[in-house]
């Protein structure tokens, strides 16, 4: 976490990917047809609390969230639904917060924070990689 804290002094933005060398920032795998995941996901969001939905493209797989941190800077978060095959779907985030300078790693909890949520929500039908 320390490591986070201070590479978050520099950087204002995390995401996640198949590529990511931390394993916790790698994409989140669902055994659901993307329709399916996108359903499950978005009323997800919707219930989280402190996160506002801005904007949902099912067509394109994209929720836009916002949240407000308690120092007043908002954080603009994408979640992508992504359709890796017709029977699985991977969820994405993409974390960055307004504002010059870092974030103290606060990218990095809010991506911890939506995926566990959303695992436990669908513990049932996740791919462990």
């Amino acid at each position: 976490m320390l490591k986070r804290t201070l590479i978050g002094l520099l950087r204002s933005h995390e995401q996640t990917g198949d590529r990511a060398k931390d394993p916790v920032l790698k994409s989140h795998f669902y055994k659901l047809s993307k329709e399916k995941a996108w359903e499950e996901v978005v009323s997800t969001l919707k219930k989280m609390q402190g996160y506002k939905v801005l904007h949902e493209v099912q067509s394109v797989g994209e929720i836009v969230l916002e949240k407000r941190t308690m120092t007043g800077r908002t954080m603009d978060i994408t979640v992508s639904v992504i359709s890796v095959n017709p029977v699985t779907a991977a969820v994405d985030i993409y974390s960055a917060s307004r504002g010059s300078l870092g974030d103290l790693g606060s990218n990095y909890r809010v991506i911890i924070d939506i995926y566990r949520t959303l695992d436990k929500k669908l513990a049932a039908v996740k791919v462990n990689s």
